[in-house]
């Protein structure tokens, strides 16, 4: 981690706090951001960061790299070196982690829908204010589908009939990741611990290959109430990756809900 922890502190002190948004009020004892100031852009502590930047943190999610790259405004190049010295190489026959700077480019103008990111195999790399406003954290491993069948995403209702559709959507298209990634360690190992659950495994029995292309869900909010969503996915050619797009369903009160999660303020929202 020691090479990972020099990069880091090189590209914290070469970018321009204004050009980060950070006015230059007073006097600055280093040239570039400061690490509250990285750490508060990337939504990590700051003790997280200084770990990192002392090479005494634990491997770093593709997540957090991501994050990390946004904040510190990296070249594709530089985001790719970044998932590299973090573990998470984009080798030959491994599932793309990197979210390029075009998709960033298209995130941004989504801004005021619920969106998140995910790599082929479902983990999640990025999520919006918004996102995590309306769905919340879920502790543990950001994977859709270790979630979908193990506890169970808290703030998310379907019915039983468009739950089920989509469950047997999700494992179709990991079927499909499969078959494109046959020799990733990591997808392989997904998937037998996935088999360890019998919904799953029932699913992947039938080896039905399917691209997921989205679903309706309602997603039960502590302080708005329901929000009826619809939930569509894109993906990217090239780097393989699945866009996440909530839009509030026609004939519903939902995109007044997500306006006013908006203008009260995701931050405040996300505790409950």
């Amino acid at each position: 981690m020691e090479q990972l922890a020099t990069v880091l502190r090189a590209w914290r002190d070469r970018l321009d706090p204004a050009a980060a948004g950070f006015t230059q009020a007073g006097q600055r004892r280093v040239p570039g951001l400061r690490r509250q100031e990285l750490a508060e852009l990337a939504g990590i502590s700051s003790d997280y960061l200084v770990q990192l930047e002392q090479g005494r943190a634990s491997t770093p999610s593709p997540q957090v790299c991501s994050a990390l790259a946004r904040a510190l405004q990296l070249s594709d190049a530089e985001q790719e070196h970044l998932m590299r010295l973090a573990g998470h190489a984009p080798a030959p026959g491994r599932v793309p982690r990197l979210i390029p700077h075009s998709v960033h480019r298209i995130l941004e103008q989504l801004s005021a829908n619920p969106v998140a990111v995910y790599d082929a195999a479902w983990n999640q790399l990025h999520r919006n204010p918004l996102f995590e406003a309306v769905f919340g954290v879920v502790p543990g491993p950001q994977n859709t589908l270790l979630v979908q069948f193990g506890p169970g995403f808290p703030r998310t209702h379907q019915s039983p009939a468009v739950q089920a559709r989509f469950e047997e959507s999700i494992v179709a298209d990991l079927r499909v990741t499969s078959g494109r990634y046959p020799h990733d360690p990591d997808l392989n190992d997904l998937i037998a611990t996935l088999q360890l659950r019998p919904r799953f495994a029932e699913l992947w029995q039938r080896r039905a290959v399917e691209d997921h292309q989205g679903s309706s869900k309602t997603a039960r909010h502590p302080q708005v109430g329901d929000i009826a969503l619809e939930c569509s996915t894109l993906t990217t050619q090239g780097s393989d990756l699945r866009i996440l797009v909530c839009t509030a369903q026609p004939g519903t009160d939902a995109r007044s809900k997500l306006d006013l999660l908006m203008t009260i303020g995701t931050q405040t929202m996300t505790s409950s």
